[in-house]
């Protein structure tokens, strides 16, 4: 008889791939809480599966509040809602997910945290070892990059296109991240990736639903 613990993994993992598929859109660091929620909305209107609340500036008070605004809005939309780093504020504002990056812990630290129904998706940079480590670890997502030069993350290791056939092989959804617009999407879809991470293309636009939906529609 399977595990318990497999059991979970799986319905998780049939979980996360029905709803990573399209614009997976990553919040910028934004101060003025009403302005990061108006601009998630649009983001949401314009056609992102799903939104990850990150913000590397905010202090503890700060990220409370915006990680549970965002959660009403997201729940509202009924979009796929993940926490950056942080496993606890995840549990703390009723997300869907945690994402981890290589200094944020162990997959298995946060599955104690998050519980066996959360959704968690590992950052793995340009290293196909990484994932197979996350996936075997209980990872349900693994993301890449950067494929393309980041204005977020100038330094970011550059990561080859390879990658994503090699993933395949891992039966969980592939994110990309790093320099994705509307005009280099659909290069990564046809690759195989099934959700594109997006944070300048579409929250620096000047109007965030139409970049939003430029991004989403690649997928459709």
């Amino acid at each position: 008889m399977p595990r318990a613990g497999t059991d979970d993994a799986t319905v998780r993992r049939r979980r996360c791939a029905g709803r990573i598929e399209g614009l997976y859109a990553i919040t910028p660091d934004l101060a003025d809480t009403a302005d990061l929620v108006a601009r998630v909305e649009a983001a949401l209107e314009g056609g992102a599966c799903a939104i990850q609340y990150r913000n590397k500036t905010a202090d503890a008070a700060l990220k409370h509040r915006q990680a549970e605004a965002l959660a009403r809005v997201t729940a509202a939309q009924g979009a796929l809602y993940i926490v950056n780093d942080d496993a606890a504020l995840c549990v703390a504002v009723g997300a869907g997910g945690v994402h981890l990056g290589q200094d944020d812990g162990t997959v298995a630290a946060a599955r104690e945290i998050v519980g066996p129904e959360c959704i968690i998706g590992a950052s793995c940079y340009n290293d196909f070892r990484l994932a197979e480590a996350a996936v075997a670890a209980g990872a349900d997502y693994v993301a890449f990059g950067s494929f393309f030069p980041s204005g977020v993350k100038p330094a970011a290791r550059r990561a080859d296109p390879l990658l994503i056939e090699r993933a395949a092989a891992l039966h969980v959804p592939v994110v990309a991240i790093g320099g994705i617009t509307a005009q280099n999407a659909g290069d990564l879809r046809r690759a195989g990736v099934h959700a594109v991470a997006v944070i300048s293309a579409v929250f620096d636009a000047p109007d965030v639903r139409s970049a939003a939906r430029a991004i989403a529609a690649v997928y459709r």
